[in-house]
């Protein structure tokens, strides 16, 4: 049976507005996807995990949204109407399959979202990708864990990462992620799901482009399964939520390398300190 998504919509007045509600959101709902445009924030639920009297009760007796019905096939029109090509200067430009391929930049990945998040449009993907350039990738072992679209795993591989792994709990960005790596030929992520990040194997840098609670709740594991002197990168954090997520790095002996900020969001690593 084809699945039915609820499609909220949200009237905002700016675009820190905009950008604070879906923060909210995507950590109290289980929304597998969000559009954001002038004056509007839409949200997409499936049907199945829609709770009207558990919503209304989150967002407050005083919010205005509206709700309808939409089907899937709806969602991949929406993006193919609206993307555009995404470049950062010389070093990455990211595409959709029917975009003419982009020139002198340093990596191409080719990207079909569906309702995966991750297409280089947000303010957190590319702060995340520009930290990556900072980084280099070569020869080190690199896990993505939320990988959504797949968009940070393809580019440590082209960046040549050594091993790359690709984690996420949501079917739909796993079916996603993995159609994005056969596009782009990546031959060495691997991809499983899962809800933690995983507490085997050591990696030189972790990338999480997550929400504020999925962070907080894994920092512990971030830092197990790091070896010294690696690398955390993660955003989808607010800047009014930078002094709890500092604390809780603080607490796991991370030590702060680098914070960027977009708009209203930040992308912050933490070193792992070496052994002395």
């Amino acid at each position: 049976m084809e699945e039915k998504y609820i499609e909220i919509t949200f009237g905002v007045e700016s675009s820190e507005q905009g950008e604070v509600l879906i923060a909210r959101l995507n950590e109290n709902v289980e929304a597998e996807g969000f559009e954001e445009g002038e004056g509007f924030v839409k949200v997409y639920i499936p049907a199945t995990k829609y709770d009207e009297g558990v919503f209304h009760q989150f967002v407050g007796s005083g919010t205005q949204y509206s709700v309808s019905v939409v089907k899937n096939e709806n969602w991949n029109a929406i993006w193919e109407n609206s993307f555009e090509p995404v470049t950062i200067e010389n070093f990455v430009a990211v595409r959709a399959h029917f975009h003419k391929s982009i020139k002198n930049v340093a990596y191409e990945i080719i990207i079909t979202p569906k309702m995966s998040f991750g297409t280089g449009h947000h303010a957190t993907t590319t702060l995340m990708l520009e930290s990556m350039r900072q980084n280099n990738c070569a020869g080190k072992k690199v896990a993505d864990f939320g990988t959504g679209t797949g968009i940070l795993a393809i580019l440590a591989e082209k960046m040549n990462a050594e091993k790359v792994l690709a984690i996420d709990c949501d079917d739909w960005s796993i079916e996603n992620a993995r159609e994005n790596f056969e596009k782009n030929k990546c031959g060495k992520i691997q991809l499983i799901k899962e809800d933690h990040f995983p507490v085997s194997g050591k990696w030189d840098m972790i990338l999480a482009n997550v929400n504020r609670q999925v962070i907080l709740s894994n920092m512990k594991n971030f830092h197990q399964n790091l070896n010294n002197g690696g690398l955390l990168i993660i955003s989808g954090i607010l800047q009014e939520d930078k002094t709890e997520t500092e604390r809780s790095a603080f607490a796991e002996s991370f030590l702060t390398d680098n914070i960027k900020q977009k708009n209203n969001w930040l992308c912050m690593s933490f070193k792992k300190e070496g052994i002395v």
